[in-house]
């Protein structure tokens, strides 16, 4: 692939950095196979329905190499011959979590924390491979070199793990015409065919990391395994593009999120694609079912989630304080205990990152896992939050949210202008214009495809509804916990009976309890 281009020389060892942005969109101009709206795409970083997201993401890589944005992004790789954003390296402290906590959040400024799927993400478990290594065994050696070879680009990684929802009433692996299975073994590699969803942002990225959140049975849809996005025979089928909708009947004015943050989700489709040995993770299936937890993947995956969810919750809270201002109604006390409630949405996911770091959790060679209640609670609390906070937008601002002009061309219409400033002129000064850019940005938000797109995005993010409960409870049953807080309950049990106190320490009431001295007269 064209990422090879990425290390420079310089000194006289090799040095190793990152792509620049520029870089970055070279390297994914590599005849991938990408359909949409009936057509194949011949490069992702001209056609209307991606290049803006595309440049998004380049801005993102820029800010690596930005002396002035990069001194919480970037720490030195482990051969000491180059620097690397944080996350991408094997945490061994608090510290080290803390580095790449900081390094998430700047990450995730630069797109407002709306780009689920930004280059650091797959670092969750790409980091593993440097700490976990003995995990992968016998394919050890390739999580070596993907460990360090990942860590030295910051190669841009996606997964798709979740089976086409298609006979979720059958197990897995008897849905074999759909679902992702080895076809055959070679001396090269394994050659796989069906399909995954829902590929988000892979369009973009330079790999994608292929397993199975299902339970499998058979070795043949066990394989777990990383595969360039310009492999033969890999094929994404792109749901619309909600960037090229705002580019064909809208304008930034009027769409300044979808045209820009649409990561395109997409069917991930495998017809007889050959992957090489050294590319294979896992291919056996007890391992396969332990894999997300036991690769430690899951725990870290949860903290890039929370603090890209915090960083979009302290968006969310500028948005509706800046728009209750716009239409009035901030001074008002139902609406500023709403206003409470989503500052404290923001507060308890900032919150669970500093316990994530601060409260890590011993791992394998020395490394730091983050706190693992502190990301169960994330998982479950963001399906919640995230709705109420859209409720809340809806609530309050109400017809604001649709009192709008069609597009912004309407503004540059003289027969329009006059009365659109009139009419929609904002509250406390603010004029037309500023209440309507304002205004279309919130509604991109929450109420467009994109906005609507988002809220189901959060809310399966970390797996299905009942599974972010249900895991909780299924790994505090095997660490322990549920059995101490049981416990706990049978000690306060164990200090009364029928008689009274049964502890030295405490006084029965027999020389005042007016109903148990009735019953001794009797």
């Amino acid at each position: 692939m064209s990422t090879d281009t990425a290390p420079a020389q310089t000194g006289t060892g090799a040095a190793t950095r990152p792509l620049t942005g520029e870089e970055y969109l070279e390297s994914i101009r590599d005849g991938r196979e990408v359909w949409i709206y009936g057509e194949r795409v011949e490069d992702v970083t001209t056609h209307p329905a991606f290049r803006n997201s595309a440049r998004m993401i380049a801005r993102m890589y820029d800010a690596l190499h930005d002396p002035e944005r990069n001194q919480k992004i970037v720490v030195p790789t482990d051969s000491g011959n180059g620097y690397t954003h944080a996350f991408f390296k094997a945490p061994y402290s608090s510290a080290d979590l803390r580095a790449s906590a900081d390094a998430i959040a700047e990450f995730s400024r630069l797109t407002y924390g709306w780009l689920g799927r930004s280059p650091d993400y797959k670092a969750s478990f790409l980091s593993t491979l440097g700490s976990n290594t003995d995990f992968y065994a016998p394919y050890d050696a390739n999580a070596r070199r993907w460990y360090r070879e990942a860590q030295e680009k910051c190669l841009y990684f996606n997964h798709a793990i979740v089976n086409p929802p298609i006979d979720r009433n059958r197990a897995a692996d008897d849905v074999r015409d759909v679902n992702v299975h080895v076809v055959r073994e070679t001396d090269e590699g394994i050659i796989v065919s069906g399909a995954k969803v829902v590929a988000t942002g892979s369009a973009f990225t330079h790999y994608n990391f292929i397993g199975s959140y299902a339970p499998v049975r058979s070795k043949d849809f066990s394989a777990i395994f990383i595969v360039p996005m310009n492999a033969k025979g890999v094929k994404l089928f792109c749901r619309p593009s909600y960037e090229f909708m705002a580019a064909t009947v809208g304008s930034p004015f009027d769409y300044p999120l979808t045209s820009r943050l649409d990561e395109n989700d997409a069917i991930f489709v495998f017809d007889e694609v050959l992957v090489p040995w050294e590319n294979v993770f896992c291919y056996e299936p007890e391992k396969a079912n332990n894999f997300f937890v036991g690769s430690g993947f899951i725990f870290r995956a949860m903290m890039h989630g929370c603090v890209r969810l915090a960083v979009k919750f302290d968006f969310l809270c500028g948005l509706l304080l800046k728009g209750l201002d716009m239409t009035g109604t901030a001074e008002f006390r139902g609406v500023q205990s709403r206003v409470g409630e989503l500052l404290n949405y923001r507060n308890l996911f900032w919150t669970c990152v500093d316990s994530m770091v601060n409260n890590p959790t011993p791992w394998n060679d020395g490394t730091m896992l983050p706190n693992a209640d502190a990301c169960m609670t994330y998982r479950m609390m963001s399906t919640i939050a995230y709705p109420r906070a859209k409720e809340i937008f809806e609530q309050d601002l109400g017809s604001a949210l649709i009192y709008q002009n069609s597009n912004a061309i309407d503004w540059q219409t003289p027969e329009m202008r006059p009365y659109l400033e009139k009419y929609v002129r904002g509250s406390n000064g603010h004029s037309g214009v500023e209440r309507i850019k304002l205004m279309k940005l919130i509604w991109d938000a929450i109420g467009t495809e994109f906005g609507g797109r988002h809220e189901l995005y959060e809310r399966n993010y970390s797996g299905n509804h009942e599974a972010v409960r249900l895991e909780t409870l299924w790994g505090q049953m095997s660490s322990g916990q549920t059995d101490r807080y049981r416990e706990f309950v049978d000690r306060c049990l164990a200090e009364y009976d029928l008689d009274g106190w049964t502890v030295p320490d405490l006084i029965n009431s027999d020389d005042v309890n007016v109903v148990r001295r009735r019953l001794t007269q009797r």
